[in-house]
């Protein structure tokens, strides 16, 4: 079985990264941690604007690698199979093209629930890939997230 977890880098991280894991301990899977990184529209282009803009978003790019590569490199010293992939794109988009290419029988990813509001505007990852996927799709919530945490959800 494999299992992509799809990783943001914030406070949730964690929980969602240990729900998962234990998911692949029952099931011995292959755990896939995705983090997705969305390129500047101009580095798209191949115009990358001034070396301190560059050098920013290499910095930023080589601290969320080693970042997702610290995450995998526990879960592989807890016996499980897991690697990790800093992969640019549109999130939704990108995870779900992981998936199909990794050929994952999951997609697990959490939830922030900031609102309605910002769901307009923005959008929600969670709510993308559930209406988008073919695959199974477990959304650690908010709630349980925030109780995890010790913080109001």
């Amino acid at each position: 079985m494999n299992i992509l977890v799809a990783i943001d880098l914030s406070d949730a991280t964690e929980t969602v990264v240990n729900k998962a894991e234990e998911i692949a301990k029952a099931l011995s899977a292959q755990m896939w941690i995705v983090h997705v990184t969305q390129p500047k529209p101009e580095l798209l282009e191949f115009d990358a604007g001034p070396q301190a803009e560059r050098d920013f978003l290499a910095e930023r790019y080589h601290d969320e690698h080693s970042q997702i590569q610290e995450i995998s490199a526990r879960l592989r010293h807890e016996g499980l199979k897991a690697t990790a992939l800093l992969v640019q794109g549109e999130t939704v988009e990108t995870i779900l093209a992981e998936a199909l290419k990794l050929q994952v029988d999951m997609i697990v990813v959490g939830s922030h629930g900031r609102g309605m509001m910002s769901q307009l505007f923005v959008g929600s990852v969670s709510q993308g890939i559930l209406s988008q996927s073919n695959r199974p799709v477990l959304v650690i919530p908010n709630t349980y997230l925030g109780a995890v945490l010790g913080v109001d959800a």
